[in-house]
């Protein structure tokens, strides 16, 4: 189990395949394991490292100090620790965020992006969700029903077509060691919260990939393109059936988008 010892945490990742580097960073509430879905296809041809953000999975302490600066930090700190002077870079929603402020803050670390599920832009609105789906995690109230709140706005309506998927997940979700501890989102929630209206971005883009779910609920497909819009030079797809954890909704198509980008020039 590899864990890089760092200046304020102890990161834990993993690394799965072979061939050039490429990192994957989890979104809100999520770790490592959330790629999941992709994972096979890309580490066939990528040597895939996927580490629990600080606040996440089994990076300790989970009350180290968080934000922007920090997660980004913690990559650069990670290809230090791994000997890799640069890597591509995939990030899901917050991990988009993250995927931005690391190439904005240090662009000779990264070759390739993409955006999963993310732009440059912040929304009060899921803020907000948030709050209260942490308010639905205080003393009293049922385990599941913060997670009952939250995945609607994940997932591609249709898996609600079939309520057991939808107890699975629950149930896959409560069994789960390492989800974020209700203290622990609140210090997400409180990062999130800090960025301020304008995400820092890269001078000179690099080549960039954004994946968007055309039933993105969290993040609208045209809001995202908006955003995008600060990004010249960035390749769009939309996913037409996808929601807002869009490598789950649509994991083929997902790893082939990523496959194809990433692949250029490799």
């Amino acid at each position: 189990m590899p864990f890089a010892e760092l200046s304020t945490v102890r990161l834990h990742y993993q690394i799965d395949g072979s061939g050039p580097p490429l990192v994957l960073l989890a979104g809100m509430l999520s770790d490592g394991a959330s790629w999941a879905p992709v994972l096979e296809a890309l580490a066939a041809r990528f040597t895939v490292i996927r580490p629990d953000n600080r606040t996440t999975g089994r990076t300790l302490p989970q009350d180290a100090p968080a934000g922007l600066a920090e997660w980004a930090g913690d990559v650069t700190a990670l290809l230090d620790h791994l000997g890799l002077p640069r890597a591509h870079v995939a990030g899901h929603s917050l991990g988009g965020a993250i995927a931005l402020h690391l190439t904005a803050t240090a662009p000779e670390r990264v070759d390739r992006l993409a955006l999963l599920a993310a732009s440059p832009i912040r929304l009060a609105r899921n803020e907000a969700l948030f709050r209260h789906l942490l308010a639905l995690r205080g003393d009293g109230m049922p385990p599941d029903l913060w997670l009952r709140g939250l995945f609607p706005w994940l997932f591609n309506p249709q898996v609600y077509d079939n309520p057991a998927l939808v107890d699975a997940a629950v149930a896959q979700s409560l069994a789960y060691p390492h989800t974020p501890t209700p203290a622990a989102m609140a210090r997400q929630l409180a990062a999130l919260e800090g960025v301020g209206g304008t995400l820092a971005l890269p001078e000179t883009p690099p080549p960039t990939l954004a994946i968007l779910g055309g039933r993105d609920l969290l993040l609208p497909a045209d809001t995202a393109r908006a955003g995008l819009a600060a990004l010249p030079g960035t390749r769009i797809v939309e996913i037409a059936e996808a929601g807002h954890s869009v490598h789950w909704d649509a994991a083929g198509a997902v790893a082939a988008h990523l496959l194809d980008h990433f692949g250029e020039n490799a």
